[in-house]
């Protein structure tokens, strides 16, 4: 008889540190079995037990290559699916809760996208005329219709090359989820704003004219973080008042008038290796999530650098703080006695539509 797994209950009230005790003592049965990852916005003390700590797209090619049987994934739901996708079949991937999402992936799904795209073609061919490109941080789904129209995966870090590559095959890009991404990267191409049209996905057509459309070289998607919308140019200017010798770094998913105000714009793998191989002293502001940036600012304090939150309001990526040392715990424990508890796993067609989206991308860059 099969025995039911072990119920959240049972960890909901526990302690943080008795938590901690136990993730640890699964951990030591689990062995070569398992493997956590921990990506940069996560909270520290879910952080601190990650095999692998990075960006999303890092970690799972990291999970796929090892020998682990069970990948537990420590980030939100989009993350988990491309850790499955990107996987061996024999290969588990789980996101310890369910409810750890993210807010902007939300913000485009395959019904909305598939309707834009048949709008889209009461004005043009969009399959002759438009490649779609999606964002890392979107749904499975939304990769795979990538993969079926000839479109292709991008991350913060790429973003120019996949731009590049879409343009050299079709005339236009409808560019979702994130709208600001899509934006600034463009721009830094040397396309004007005004060919950089957003698609409201709550209107008709976009809420653009058939000319709009048709002039457009980008239809961005009306989406973005909601921990990145936080960050304003006033807090740029308020800094760079006090401190005139300041450095000002900031995430692509910021605002078009935060990024060009700051001294650099990237990924946040590039944020973390801009201010590590800055010069000592150095004082830093920085536009991306809370968690990563308290991170950085303990790294760094022996090298005398500062580095402080951009927003006077803390925002961090609450969606992922769903995930918390009793949830792990409770993940892991199911594991120690065989039990799989929040498995994610992606359907057989739409992780072959995906994977193709995904490759073009590893192709290209």
């Amino acid at each position: 008889m099969q025995v039911s797994p072990i119920a959240f209950d049972r960890f909901n009230q526990m302690q943080d540190e008795a938590c901690q005790d136990r993730i640890l003592a699964a951990k030591a049965v689990l062995g070569e079995r398992l493997v956590i990852l921990g990506h940069h916005y996560q909270r520290d003390d879910v952080y601190q037990h990650a095999d692998y700590t990075g960006d999303s797209l890092k970690l799972s090619y990291l999970a796929a290559s090892s020998n682990a049987e069970y990948i537990v994934f420590c980030g939100v739901h989009f993350m988990a699916e491309v850790a499955d996708i990107l996987s061996r079949p024999e290969q588990i991937s789980i996101l310890p809760d369910l409810s750890a999402g993210c807010s902007m992936a939300d913000m485009a799904s395959l019904s909305k996208v598939t309707r834009a795209w048949r709008e889209l073609s009461e004005v043009l061919d969009p399959d002759e005329m438009i490649t779609p490109v999606t964002y890392i941080n979107s749904a499975a789904d939304l990769k795979s219709f990538c993969g079926e129209h000839g479109g292709i995966v991008c991350t913060s870090t790429n973003a120019r090359k996949i731009l590049e590559w879409s343009f050299s095959r079709r005339e236009k890009i409808l560019f979702f989820p994130d709208q600001h991404l899509g934006r600034n990267t463009g721009y830094k191409m040397g396309i004007p704003l005004d060919e950089m049209v957003v698609w409201d996905f709550d209107q008709p057509l976009g809420g653009l004219t058939p000319e709009q459309i048709k002039k457009a070289k980008m239809i961005l998607w009306k989406g973005f973080c909601s921990v990145h919308q936080m960050f304003q140019p006033q807090h740029i200017l308020k800094f760079r008042n006090q401190h005139p010798e300041g450095l000002v770094i900031s995430h692509p998913e910021n605002n078009f008038e935060v990024c060009q105000l700051s001294d650099y714009v990237g990924s946040t793998e590039y944020i973390i290796q801009t201010i590590a191989a800055a010069a000592p002293n150095t004082h830093w502001l920085v536009g991306t999530e809370l968690n990563l940036v308290n991170r950085l600012a303990v790294q760094f304090k022996d090298e005398g650098k500062v580095i402080q939150f951009m927003s006077p309001t803390v925002c961090m990526c609450s969606t992922m703080a769903r995930i918390d040392p009793q949830h792990l715990a409770w993940v892991l424990e199911n594991l120690v006695e065989g039990k799989v508890v929040n498995q994610i796993k992606v359907p057989q067609k739409e992780a072959e539509m995906a994977r193709l989206a995904l490759q073009r991308m590893l192709d290209v860059s």
